[in-house]
């Protein structure tokens, strides 16, 4: 795809959204089902089923996803695809690229054996390899966009308002 066939396929999209602000809205959501023999939660998508369970750190077996790593796939998948429309957009040419995402986590939190170790992921580095032509200037452009534009990226940077809820059902 070019920079002329992405903007031909978003401004339909783009006028919607300016003549009608409520029409850009989405919500989004993710189910999982708890499985009651073992420590798992098996998650039903549109492109397969997978079960989540614990990491090997925190007593898995490595047999089913981790959700520490699934949420910086998530930020892979956000990053690379905003980094590939961007890069289209600014008609940036490449030969090769990669995003590389890393995170750092102390199992001490997570397991209760530290009070004072934060759970979760601390620490997210993003990296992105790149072999093309293009300028210092416009790398640093591509970049710069990339996290003003990347959903994931962005909601990390600023976390949404959270709750949790619990509701009894019975059947």
């Amino acid at each position: 795809m070019n920079a002329e066939e992405l903007r031909k396929l978003q401004a339909p999209l783009k006028a919607r959204y300016r003549e009608n602000p409520a029409a850009a809205k989405h919500t989004f959501q993710a189910i999982g089902i708890l499985l009651p023999d073992r420590p798992t939660c098996r998650i039903p998508t549109r492109f397969g089923r997978f079960d989540a369970g614990l990491h090997p750190a925190a007593g898995g077996d490595g047999s089913e996803a981790c959700s520490g790593d699934m949420l910086l796939e998530s930020l892979v998948a956000c990053a690379g695809v905003t980094f590939n429309v961007v890069a289209t957009a600014m008609s940036i040419p490449y030969r090769t690229a990669k995003v590389i995402v890393e995170g750092e986590g102390d199992f001490r939190g997570t397991l209760g054996v530290a009070k004072d170790v934060l759970v979760g992921i601390t620490d997210i580095r993003v990296r992105f390899e790149i072999d093309s032509p293009a300028s210092d200037e416009q790398l640093a452009t591509l970049l710069k966009q990339t996290e003003r534009y990347c959903v994931i990226f962005q909601t990390l940077r600023n976390p949404p308002r959270m709750e949790a809820t619990l509701h009894r059902v019975t059947g």
